[in-house]
């Protein structure tokens, strides 16, 4: 198949506990750099590394947050494998079995941390033959201080940086301050009428 019909699709992973609007304007700021077909957002499903709420509340809110931009796209592929923990490289082999006969190019889009933390994450080796590696910048970590193999083989992209985190947004729900502006608007009210992270 002629390689100039071929989808390039921007994967972007996370816990999304809960999504903000950084997650929104990175992934947009990295689409249109990369001239991407679209984003699809997996939220985690049972993180190796990381203890989150209950993996469907996560996954609507997802939706949520992106689920009205038509470049966007958010996947259970993650919370509906029930089978144990979520690793990235399994997550890439299945999204790859689905595309194969589409012309499909998968981007795995990870932060400069994440790229100094590869090393511990399942087969990493294996994430450069199943995608293109996109690395955005996190201004406290360096890539400089990742695996020199790994270094070498990804792409980097600057993106617009906020102080905008999902620990920051619990933490203000917990002091029962106002997550205005930092979140949907859908996410906020989910987030409410759920009495998440009280």
């Amino acid at each position: 198949m002629n390689k100039s019909t071929q989808t390039n699709i921007g994967i972007l992973g996370g816990s999304f506990n809960p999504p903000h609007i950084a997650h929104s304007i990175v992934a947009q700021s990295v689409r249109e750099q990369m001239k991407f077909d679209k984003i699809i957002f997996i939220p985690t499903g049972n993180h190796p590394l990381k203890k989150s709420i209950d993996s469907g509340l996560r996954l609507e809110m997802a939706k949520l947050a992106f689920g009205e931009n038509v470049n966007f796209e958010v996947s259970d592929i993650e919370v509906k494998n029930k089978s144990g923990l979520s690793f990235t490289v399994n997550t890439l082999k299945t999204l790859n079995e689905m595309y194969e006969k589409n012309n499909v190019k998968l981007n795995l889009i990870i932060g400069a941390d994440n790229l100094i933390e590869l090393p511990k994450w399942k087969d990493p080796e294996k994430l450069f033959e199943l995608c293109n590696v996109i690395v955005i910048n996190r201004p406290e970590y360096s890539p400089e201080d990742s695996k020199a193999e790994f270094y070498s083989k990804v792409k980097f992209v600057r993106v617009p940086h906020l102080e905008i985190s999902s620990t920051m947004i619990r933490k203000l729900i917990s002091e029962k301050r106002s997550i205005g502006y930092l979140v949907a608007p859908p996410v906020e009210k989910f987030i409410y009428k759920n009495n998440l992270y009280e």
